[in-house]
């Protein structure tokens, strides 16, 4: 017999955490158990609302599935069931891969025929907020080799300043849409001489020649994020940017990520794993993909105090992959 059941989980961060588009202090996110064959499989998903998805609505497209009479090994027939939500789809897709490697008796990676010493390093996150604070947030994380800041307000330049002026590290910054075209290529000529690796989205999602014009008049590569959602939106995003993000939980889940991964490839584009607040349940299926990628973001479980599962190890900001069956997530023992 098959079961479907959703639980959702409450996440607190250990900072309110600020983008260009608002903050948050909890993040709740839809945890699927998925029971077939006696073993119990886990899913997870964290909607956007920006898509016009919540928990609520999540779980309960999981909840009205019947898989009655469907072959698991079949994905794509069973993932059909959830339509166009990229949400519930994201969640039904890693219990799949969950359900497949435990059967096995293999961990993802391995499904994947992935070599798990390949997996990368994750930056850390600094979301926006006041020059004093987001100073003590970076040096309280300053041994991390790599850190993601977000910028879009008015006090980017003066805020990166700050950091370079005791961080010597790998620096990524992440506008969310923050700002205008010509707003963007002024703000990445004053960002250049802090040594910037990347500016991720720096612009309104779904303009490509805008991108194009951003991208030519700066010195630093241009990765995006909001507009890179499935492989159906990379096509025209050839040639106006350096990179795509790929996050599972916009992307509808493993399968769809892999279509991504090789259709950037094929447009010759750099390709990072990112993370929305999440569990180590969703960040631990990203990070068995990471050897596929050249950038990871996962700090997703890193950035609240109450993740519920264990899964990938932080090393430092090295990912270190689990060599259990499936995802390799457990839940934490109460303490």
């Amino acid at each position: 017999m098959t079961r479907i059941t959703t639980e959702k989980l409450d996440l607190h961060l250990r900072h309110t955490f600020r983008i260009s588009r608002g903050s948050e202090d909890v993040a709740q996110t839809v945890l699927l158990r998925l029971n077939a064959d006696g073993i119990e499989a886990l899913g997870e998903s964290a909607p956007i609302a920006r898509y016009d998805e919540s928990p609520d609505l999540v779980a309960a497209q999981l909840e009205r599935l019947s898989l009655r009479n469907l072959d698991l090994w079949h994905f794509d027939p069973v993932l059909d069931l959830c339509g166009k939500g990229a949400g519930a789809r994201c969640a039904l897709d890693l219990a799949l891969h969950d359900l497949a490697g435990k059967r096995l008796g293999i961990p993802l990676s391995t499904l994947f025929g992935l070599d798990p010493t390949r997996a990368l390093k994750t930056s850390f996150t600094i979301g926006i907020a006041d020059l004093p604070t987001t100073i003590e947030k970076t040096k309280q994380a300053q041994h991390f080799p790599i850190l993601k800041i977000k910028v879009g307000s008015e006090h980017s330049i003066e805020t990166i300043e700050a950091i370079r002026s005791f961080y010597r590290g790998t620096i990524r910054v992440d506008a969310n849409e923050g700002w205008a075209p010509q707003t963007a290529v002024a703000m990445l000529a004053e960002l250049a001489r802090f040594d910037i690796e990347f500016c991720e989205q720096p612009i309104e999602a779904g303009h490509p020649e805008q991108l194009r014009f951003v991208r030519e008049h700066s010195k630093i590569p241009i990765v995006v994020d909001e507009d890179s959602l499935t492989s159906a939106d990379l096509p025209p995003l050839w040639g106006c940017v350096d990179g795509i993000n790929i996050k599972l939980v916009k992307c509808g889940g493993l399968r769809e990520a892999l279509r991504m991964i090789h259709t950037a490839r094929a447009m010759s584009m750099k390709i990072m794993i990112g993370c929305m607040i999440e569990s180590s349940v969703l960040a631990t299926a990203a990070a068995h993909l990471t050897p596929l990628c050249d950038y990871a973001d996962l700090d997703g479980p890193l950035l609240i105090t109450d993740d519920p599962f264990s899964g990938v190890r932080y090393d430092g900001a090295q990912l270190r992959l689990p060599d259990t069956p499936g995802l390799g997530v457990a839940a934490r023992q109460a303490t």
